[in-house]
């Protein structure tokens, strides 16, 4: 059987925890209360590691709840309970974190989903991850993706489980995009594509693996075809040869990035070969 999902809830109103409680009563998740933000921070400290999602409800003082994570740098998948004025110190965090009104607790399965799949495709080089009195930003930025990779990996092994980690939202889809949002879309893959070729023999970059998956994530949540991986890559090599041909260089030398395609090629059909549902 596989495992379930672990999910921490905090919420400082007994209302909306047996609101919570009475809607999760049948969900697939293992779920942990918290009665005070202490508590709830203490539990958090100790599980960071196995946590798949926060669900949270702060109290008027406790609206430092977020940033106290953050200052033990845990960035989570988080779901926020509060007020649409109530918002504004989300940001503190980061932000995927995903906001639901207390009106709306019927949705909150289909929600931590959601927050989910926004952590994972949360940008590591946002400015809003940058405390400039407490850290630099490539400590940040380690952070975010460490967490990032943790839970990919947890969720990969729990692929079992109705495939939530493959849980896409359409209109993010390439088809679905504006001329101009596919024309930048398309754009930032072929550019990212390019830093992988020219990185994919060195020795010295340790950040290869983790351009692969950032680029196959990237790819794989906006529906992208094997075919137009295919084709950035003709291009390239394309524009490689012609570059190497003015030189009066020879292009034998393009023949090996045949490895880099197969190489991401086989990361993307991995994930949309798990992405089908078992039962189908």
């Amino acid at each position: 059987m596989a495992a379930r999902f672990l999910v921490g809830i905090y919420t400082a109103q007994d209302s909306v925890a047996e609101a919570l409680k009475k809607t999760l009563a049948h969900s697939p998740f293992a779920i942990s209360w918290s009665k005070t933000q202490a508590e709830f921070v203490q539990w958090t400290t100790s599980n960071r590691h196995r946590i798949d999602c926060l669900v949270v409800q702060p109290a008027q003082e406790d609206l430092d709840l977020l940033p106290a994570l953050w200052k033990r740098d845990i960035l989570l998948p988080t779901l926020v309970i509060a007020a649409q004025d109530a918002a504004e110190y989300l940001i503190e965090y980061h932000d995927a974190v995903i906001h639901i009104s207390p009106t709306d607790l019927d949705t909150i399965e289909s929600q931590v989903h959601e927050a989910i799949n926004q952590f994972l495709q949360l940008p590591a080089s946002q400015n809003e991850l940058v405390d400039n009195e407490n850290a630099s930003t490539d400590n940040r930025v380690f952070l975010l993706s460490l967490q990032q990779q943790r839970l990919t990996e947890k969720l990969q092994e729990r692929l079992g489980y109705l495939g939530v980690y493959y849980k896409r939202n359409s209109q993010n889809f390439v088809r679905n995009m504006t001329v101009e949002e596919r024309h930048e879309f398309l754009d930032q893959l072929r550019q990212d594509y390019r830093q992988i070729i020219l990185s994919y023999f060195s020795s010295d970059d340790k950040s290869l693996n983790q351009r692969i998956d950032d680029y196959v994530n990237l790819a794989f949540f906006a529906d992208v075809s094997i075919s137009k991986v295919v084709e950035i890559h003709m291009e390239l090599m394309d524009h490689f040869s012609k570059q190497l041909h003015m030189e009066g260089r020879s292009e034998e030398i393009l023949l090996d990035y045949r490895l880099t395609l197969i190489d991401v090629l086989a990361h993307l059909c991995e994930m949309y070969r798990r992405s089908i549902p078992r039962e189908m």
